[in-house]
């Protein structure tokens, strides 16, 4: 057994026609990526009134989303144009271990958010002592932590076995199943602890989103204004349809069986990892009327 020094990324397509036009819309949609979050991350840092618990976790929210798109998207956008599609086995390790920490603290700084709107609106007198700048910073470490200790296990547990089969990876990026398809030792315990880890992850942070949102939603229905009702209705409407959206293109790859795994996976791999973080930012922050006076300003 040897382990590959290279692997070669088949791509979205392998039709020279679709590759240009895939070129163009997949650049248009990295460039407002980065322009929105990184916007959003300097308009908090440079406006007072927007020094608040909220904003704070929507400035690491928005950095996850910088970071986890950087970390695939320049990598596919070359491979569109070029002939030359490989990539090192280094250099596939570290792109998979970038993903999967950034990723999965996109899930736990979500958690943070939910958990912070709920503090916030159902318990408002004691927000400001319970929310604090100590707090803040501890629960976004404690995301970062996590992440970074999952990532470690997904990568060892993916990469540390012998590759010895083909070395052409039937994906964009190298993701979990694609490259476990390549290995010629025993996966199955490589795929459980990965499915196990992902499991407590995802349903542990989606508890804790949805939780959040219920027990908001209970509070906003107390309330007595209808136009506040119904401020607030659309608001976590699109909150749960971004989460809805990242959490069920996720479970779809991640959790199921390793013998479902078709070409649809590569659109779904698609959602998550572009569709969702050029979202987020017009979801989490441009329909807060504090955040658009703050853009007039």
């Amino acid at each position: 057994n040897h382990t590959q020094t290279k692997f070669i990324l088949l791509g979205i397509t392998d039709s020279p026609c679709a590759q240009a036009p895939l070129f163009g819309l997949f650049l248009f949609i990295y460039i407002v990526t980065l322009v929105g979050n990184l916007g959003i991350m300097v308009l908090v840092w440079v406006v007072p009134s927007l020094h608040t618990p909220m904003y704070f976790f929507l400035t690491h929210f928005s950095f996850a989303d910088v970071c986890y798109s950087t970390v695939i998207s320049p990598k596919m956008l070359a491979d569109l144009l070029s002939e030359d599609k490989t990539i090192s086995f280094a250099g596939c390790m570290m792109q998979f271990h970038g993903f999967a920490f950034f990723a999965t603290a996109e899930c736990h700084l979500l958690a943070v958010m939910a958990y912070d709107r709920h503090f916030a609106i159902c318990n408002p007198l004691l927000y400001v002592t319970a929310i604090s700048s100590r707090v803040c910073w501890q629960l976004v470490a404690w995301s970062y932590l996590f992440a970074f200790l999952s990532a470690i296990i997904y990568t060892g547990f993916i990469f540390g076995g012998s590759f010895c089969k083909l070395n052409r990876i039937d994906h964009f990026f190298c993701d979990a199943s694609p490259v476990l398809k390549l290995a010629c030792s025993d996966t199955q315990s490589s795929e459980a602890v990965i499915y196990a880890f992902v499991a407590i992850n995802g349903v542990s942070t989606g508890m804790i989103i949805l939780l959040s949102y219920i027990c908001i939603l209970r509070t906003v229905l107390k309330m007595r204004s209808a136009r506040s009702r119904s401020r607030a209705f659309n608001t976590c409407a699109s909150h749960l349809a971004a989460v809805a959206l990242f959490y069920g293109t996720i479970f779809f790859v991640y959790l199921q069986p390793a013998a479902s795994h078709s070409s649809l996976d590569k659109v779904a791999s698609i959602v998550y990892t572009m569709v969702t973080p050029l979202l987020n930012p017009f979801i989490y922050s441009l329909r807060n009327k504090e955040v658009k006076d703050a853009l007039v300003k």
